[in-house]
């Protein structure tokens, strides 16, 4: 039975490539395209499951980057609940200029989700998730889902009696509710949040302890990017230095890091060493390239570097 459940309700065929310059007007021939199941809780599903820990993927799927999602995460050995949708899930493009070294980023809306769809995977998340240690909802919500969705998902939560955790932005963090196991905002999700900018480390560390205070979470686990991160809980807040490494990209660092946090706690970690080894799973994201997520080698070997300048 799986330990994590996760919830991906706009998942995206991720498509990587690269090509020496970009140029307007003209045909660019990319080079061969990498693919990958995306979506902020099938990667997290993707990482656990690389890092040893059972967890099963939950997602509407329509047309044919939808097939290829469950294909490719077969191919992974990640199991995975897909909900049939007529419309069809979308695809993101990831370009390398080889010339420049930047990357372009593009990523296409979702379909539209009607009310059974809706439920449908809400259904199929209830399931799932039994025996589950972990709900993890993340991502985007499409169009046609409310801004309160990921309410509901609480609600699934604490009649299982599972504990929930939530990365996800604008609205959707918003109307979430409280009572949240774990939340990961970003700096830039927070300040949304709460509807107002937040300057200093003094302010950072304010913002933080309210989400505890207020009752949204149980831990709140901030990313300051290179920073690192702020770890808050009841008991106080706890700032983690980020890991320098030579960044090759940010896809899917954030939930790598998710990743890793919950399974340093499955693996009886304590939150503070749970969340260092989250980060260590975060910047072996970035040592990837084009669409790729961390590999399990550099996440054990940044978290012994963790733990010895701890």
């Amino acid at each position: 039975m799986a330990r994590i459940v996760t919830l991906t309700m706009n998942p995206a065929l991720d498509i990587a490539t690269s090509i020496e310059r970009i140029a307007p007007e003209r045909k660019l021939r990319c080079d061969a395209p990498r693919y990958d199941p995306g979506g902020g809780g099938i990667n997290v599903a993707r990482v656990a499951h690389a890092l040893g820990v059972d967890a099963l993927a939950v997602f509407p799927a329509g047309g044919a980057a939808g097939e290829l999602i469950g294909h490719l995460l077969r191919q992974e050995g990640v199991g995975y609940s897909a909900i049939p949708i007529d419309g069809f899930t979308r695809e993101s493009l990831n370009v390398a200029e080889r010339e420049s070294g930047q990357q372009y980023r593009f990523i296409l809306p979702g379909p539209e989700l009607g009310g059974h769809d809706q439920q449908h995977c809400l259904d199929a998340l209830a399931t799932a998730a039994a025996g589950a240690d972990y709900i993890v909802a993340s991502g985007s919500l499409p169009r046609g889902v409310p801004e309160d969705f990921y309410a509901r998902v609480g609600d699934i939560a604490r009649r299982l009696g599972r504990r929930l955790v939530l990365d996800t932005s604008g609205p959707a963090l918003k109307h979430a509710g409280t009572g949240i196991h774990l939340l990961k905002p970003s700096l830039g999700e927070l300040e949304g949040l709460l509807g107002h900018s937040i300057q200093g480390e003094r302010e950072e560390e304010q913002a933080a302890r309210g989400l505890i205070e207020q009752g949204r979470c149980e831990i709140a686990v901030v990313s300051l990017g290179a920073r690192g991160a702020l770890l808050a809980s009841k008991d106080g807040v706890k700032r983690l230095p980020a890991l320098q490494v030579a960044s090759k990209t940010a896809v899917g660092a954030g939930d790598s890091m998710l990743a890793g946090i919950l399974v340093g706690l499955i693996r009886g970690l304590g939150l503070g060493e749970a969340a260092r080894f989250g980060i260590a799973a975060g910047a072996a994201a970035l040592l990837a390239t084009g669409t790729q997520l961390c590999r399990p080698e550099d996440v054990e070997r940044l978290y012994r570097t963790a733990v010895g300048a701890a």
